[in-house]
């Protein structure tokens, strides 16, 4: 798995961070509650700050919410390119052998299986280019979200500041009436606590979107160093491949030939000697022959028998 530079848990641990900065978050609204009660419910002259900044944590807690499934969904990703890794690099037959069937990397597995079965050239871009597109469909809410978010406190000062400008109109037309300032510092405070949740807003979700952004980028780069390293070498055949294939044979059948050379070199030497000891056997045989025919006559002499032809 080191041949492959990818972070194995980068998204459980994005997760982890996100609680727990969510957890202090709300502790710290509820250490400074009386400050939040002031800026966003006391004195409250219209519905209008607490329609926006409701509107901005509703935006705000849709794409957070969306963050989180996908951190979770990479999560499961990483899970599964790492059991696959495992199997190729151990000693499983199956490389997707316990890899969710529905996961990124199972998928370009059959894929490349699939392409490689049907005799069809791999083309490793292009395949990569769709995933990228397929996966940039996943976080369009919170790429939206980010993008929006900031704006909305820009609309709730608008609205707010709007709203002051009423009041002052109406402390102009009528000095003795003290509603127009009490609307004018309303639409102030407004203003100011739609600015307030819009940035809180913003950098919290921002930062965890660009760490969802790296999350993605993270479990693809893995996936395709994978499809690289390992899944391209099993599935394409390339002119180059068959080229190096065919002079690893040639070289194979040239020490085969010299082993064969070498063995009848040894087989001609046993030859001749086998040769020569069947000479040697002659030779022997004949001495024998004469030994014993010699033998034989002296046996003929000495017991005064008949000579053969007799």
């Amino acid at each position: 798995m080191d041949t492959v530079q990818w972070r194995t848990h980068f998204s459980t641990g994005v997760l982890v961070r996100m609680l727990v900065l969510a957890v202090l978050g709300i502790g710290l609204g509820l250490w400074k509650a009386d400050f939040i009660d002031q800026v966003y419910f006391r004195q409250q002259l219209t519905v209008t700050g607490l329609v926006i900044n409701g509107g901005i944590l509703a935006l705000f807690l849709a794409g957070l919410v969306k963050t989180a499934l996908g951190f979770l969904f990479y999560a499961r990703e990483e899970r599964a390119l790492a059991r696959f890794i495992h199997n190729l690099e151990g000693e499983e037959t199956q490389p997707i052998a316990g890899v969710p069937g529905d996961s990124l990397i199972h998928r370009r597995y059959r894929t490349l299986e699939l392409l490689h079965a049907h005799r069809t050239p791999i083309d490793h871009s292009a395949l990569a280019a769709a995933l990228v597109a397929a996966e940039s469909t996943r976080n369009s809410l919170p790429r939206f979200v980010n993008n929006v978010l900031i704006l909305t406190g820009v609309f709730g000062t608008i609205v707010s500041l709007s709203i002051a400008l009423i009041g002052a109109s109406d402390l102009l037309a009528s000095a003795l009436d003290s509603g127009g300032m009490g609307l004018v510092i309303h639409g102030m405070s407004t203003a100011l606590s739609t600015t307030i949740t819009a940035i809180v807003c913003f950098l919290y979700f921002g930062y965890f979107h660009l760490k969802l952004n790296d999350a993605q980028t993270n479990l693809l780069s893995a996936l395709e160093q994978v499809t690289s390293q390992y899944l391209l070498p099993r599935f394409q055949v390339r002119t180059e491949n068959v080229l190096y294939e065919f002079t690893g044979l040639v070289r194979a059948l040239q020490r085969l030939t010299d082993r064969l050379s070498t063995a009848q070199a040894g087989l001609e030497g046993q030859q001749q000697r086998l040769v020569e000891a069947l000479e040697e056997y002659r030779g022997q045989a004949r001495i024998t022959n004469a030994e014993l025919s010699a033998l034989q006559q002296t046996l003929r002499i000495g017991f005064r028998l008949p000579p053969e032809d007799a």
